[in-house]
């Protein structure tokens, strides 16, 4: 089996909610999604989605998806989408870094895998575990009143996990986190997500403040250092997000002490192939993980579905269903979420049909 075509479409997904804000005054309201579709000589295609955070949150940028694969499309044309280890090495060796760029195209190969060989991605990545998967809700950052209405408005559409968004003025960070942890029933998580936001100062008077509710702290502050000396000087849950990129961030988190949980997002890692790496790594060294990505639609939605529910379920604390987050549905058969839930695909590859109307006409085009 052979590439024989590349191409990218770019969507805009509106938010349901109009704006997401997170830490020091960063907010979006129009996420600029990028959907890969890879074509076959074997009549096979696959697809996969790229969605960054904006500009501002990492070293990404949607613009940025569609110039690097105008540079890393032509290299792969010719090439087996079912080599995925190959493939791989091949994307690193003709563009250093960027692993974003080569996530969306490392996700269409494994619906092309899934598809020739008849299984969904999850038994490819390992296996399947439960029924189904536990989500979050990312509580946008508003004052403190309006974040807990909406924790008890998304605890009564079925979600128990929530990540409030933090990472601002450290007094009215320690209200919304106290005005939330009121509105929890027995069961709800809670984490304080600063997303790299807080000044260490900041970040010990916070965790000092609330030492005495049932919340997780989430990447305090911007340097793997910082937020070493805070989980060093807390009792409470620890997450580590925006510092864990690779393998190696992961040994020396686990070798440090550094954190309870990680949070592995795909196209941090680039692609499912990589971020099964550390899945897997995190299962031997027995951490648990939220399986996510930066933010995605219907596409990276499933990516996440089937790499979630390929974890051991001790292991799995938690995922995400950013479909439900936008107003455009850019694929059919997507996962949904049902009572703060959701499963992935039984049908081959990652089971979903983009909306090709939706799509609309390639802004990226490589053939062979």
């Amino acid at each position: 089996m052979k590439i024989t075509n590349i191409q990218a479409y770019q969507v805009d997904l509106p938010l349901c909610e109009g704006k997401y804000s997170w830490s020091e005054g960063k907010s979006v309201d129009v996420f600029d999604t990028t959907v890969v579709q890879i074509d076959t000589d074997a009549g096979i295609s696959g697809f996969g989605e790229v969605c960054p955070l904006g500009p501002v949150y990492l070293p990404a940028y949607a613009r940025g998806v569609r110039t690097g694969l105008e540079e890393l499309a032509p290299a792969l044309l010719g090439d087996d989408p079912r080599q995925l280890q190959v493939l791989n090495q091949k994307m690193d060796r003709v563009l250093k870094g960027h692993p974003y760029v080569k996530s969306a195209l490392d996700m269409a190969c494994w619906d092309i895998l899934g598809k020739a060989a008849g299984l969904p991605v999850c038994e490819l990545l390992g296996g399947r575990f439960g029924e189904d998967v536990v989500l979050y809700r990312a509580i946008s950052q508003r004052p403190a009143t309006e974040m807990a209405a909406n924790v008890a408005e998304y605890r009564s559409q079925g979600y128990r996990r929530f990540q409030l968004k933090v990472g601002g003025n450290a007094d009215e960070d320690i209200d919304r986190i106290r005005a939330a942890a009121e509105v929890l029933a027995p069961g709800d998580k809670l984490v304080a997500d600063a997303n790299t936001g807080w000044l260490m100062h900041d970040a010990m008077r916070v965790v000092n403040a609330v030492r005495d509710l049932d919340v997780y702290i989430e990447q305090p502050c911007r340097t793997y250092q910082e937020c070493l000396s805070i989980r060093r000087n807390t009792t409470l849950p620890f997450v580590l997000d925006e510092v864990i990129d690779d393998c190696a961030a992961i040994l020396q988190g686990a070798a440090d002490q550094a954190m309870d949980l990680v949070n592995i997002k795909i196209s941090k890692f680039g692609g499912l192939t990589k971020a099964k790496q550390a899945r897997d790594l995190c299962v031997s060294l027995g951490i648990a993980m939220t399986i996510e990505d930066s933010w995605g639609g219907d596409i990276v939605t499933a990516a996440i579905a089937h790499l979630a529910q390929g974890t051991p379920s001790h292991l799995q604390f938690t995922s995400t269903d950013f479909n439900s987050y936008v107003t455009t549905s850019i694929a059919e058969d997507a996962p949904q979420r049902v009572d703060g839930r959701m499963s992935a695909a039984t049908t081959p590859g990652l089971g979903i049909k983009p909306r090709m109307d939706v799509l609309g006409d390639p802004v990226v085009r490589c053939q062979a």
